[in-house]
């Protein structure tokens, strides 16, 4: 069974004419291979490729930043200027899964192997180390 990511199409047009193309309405489920696939399709469209690891590295970073301004003013104590404009945390989401995707990429890493791995690793390590829901009474 292929792990899924659910990812609601925004107002990209790209994504839309994808989404259409496909056959896809509103939310659709992709496997992690889908979604590298359809990044690999897209980078493989210009002669530039991927970026090196260490400056996909450096965009995950600055993607991150971007999803951290976006919750502190969602939830933090730093509210937006009345001069900047409305921040999407989803598309910010997006944004580091599209940069994630491109790094294991160009790594050659299988996300989906790599996500089935983790959980594995923590429903065995950590399958002890919280209280779960149905032993409380």
């Amino acid at each position: 069974m292929s792990t899924s990511v659910h990812l609601m199409f925004g107002p990209s047009l790209y994504v839309r004419l994808w989404a259409m193309h496909q056959g896809l309405q509103g939310v659709c489920e992709l496997s992690l291979r889908a979604v590298q696939d359809r990044v690999d399709a897209y980078i493989s469209q210009f002669r530039e490729g991927y970026f090196t690891p260490m400056t996909l590295v450096v965009r995950l970073t600055e993607e991150l930043g971007e999803l951290a301004r976006e919750v502190n003013h969602h939830f933090g104590e730093k509210p937006k200027k009345s001069d900047e404009p409305e921040g999407n945390i989803a598309l910010e989401l997006g944004d580091l899964l599209f940069v994630v995707a491109c790094l294991a990429n160009r790594l050659d890493i299988d996300l989906d192997q790599a996500f089935a791995d983790v959980m594995n690793k923590f429903e065995t390590r950590d399958k002890d180390r919280w209280t779960r829901i149905h032993d409380e009474i």
